[in-house]
């Protein structure tokens, strides 16, 4: 099996860089680009299937992308964003703004401090692997999947395969509308953004500095271009 794990879309509150973990956020007109996008990628490789999360901005995504291509999909409520607790609905800044900063601290390590209320990540983990071993039990021929699900999510599994610690999660960049491509246990590629266009308006944002890692992993974290 070989999954093709993309990640939604840019939504309507990445764009403003709002939280939205498990909240339901549709894509924005950028977003339905980038799915566009994903779309031509996925020409080099012949999915069998698409599981997706329940929510809007990944099913939507998934539809675009596999516009006439005849690819059931499927959702699979393990596949949802991680939830934010508190943090959800707010913006960065918001956070950023309450004592202590705690969007720094959980940057750096969001194992050890999580958003009030949050989902544990082993809790997340446990039920992203429970939904991949789903989908391998149902294409043991080595079919090619896709997979649309939200940077947490694949964040965590990519930990999982590389057998890192959950507190280096926004050390790996999943720009919206990425590709991810693992043959388990192999990571293959991570975070593939060949297809939005450098020239194009959906392109993924380059890096910031490393003096303003904050800034720099908001992209990727669930406060801003993130799920």
């Amino acid at each position: 099996m070989r999954l093709l794990l993309a990640r939604h879309g840019q939504s309507v509150w990445n764009q403003v860089r709002r939280f939205q973990g498990g909240m339901d956020v549709a894509l924005s007109d950028v977003g339905r680009a980038q799915a566009r996008a994903l779309g031509q990628a996925l020409r080099r490789f012949r999915p069998v299937t698409a599981y997706v999360s329940p929510l809007t901005r990944a099913r939507e995504t998934a539809e675009i992308a596999l516009t006439g291509a005849g690819v059931p999909l499927i959702p699979l409520e393990e596949l949802r964003e991680l939830s934010l607790g508190e943090w959800e609905g707010c913006t960065v800044e918001d956070v950023r703004q309450q004592p202590g900063d705690p969007y720094a601290a959980w940057v750096r390590a969001p194992l050890d401090c999580p958003p009030p209320g949050a989902e544990p990540l082993p809790d997340v983990s446990a039920r992203v692997l429970k939904a991949i071993d789903h989908i391998a039990g149902a294409h043991p021929n080595g079919d090619d999947v896709f997979v649309v699900a939200h940077g947490g999510v694949i964040s965590v599994y990519a930990c999982h395969i590389l057998g890192c610690s959950f507190n280096t999660l926004w050390r790996l960049r999943i720009d919206n509308g990425s590709l991810t491509v693992v043959e388990p246990p192999a990571l293959v590629t991570l975070n593939d953004t060949a297809h939005l266009s450098a020239a194009g308006p959906f392109a993924p944002r380059p890096n910031l500095s490393p003096g303003g890692a904050g800034e720099a992993r908001a992209r990727n974290t669930p406060g801003s271009d993130a799920p």
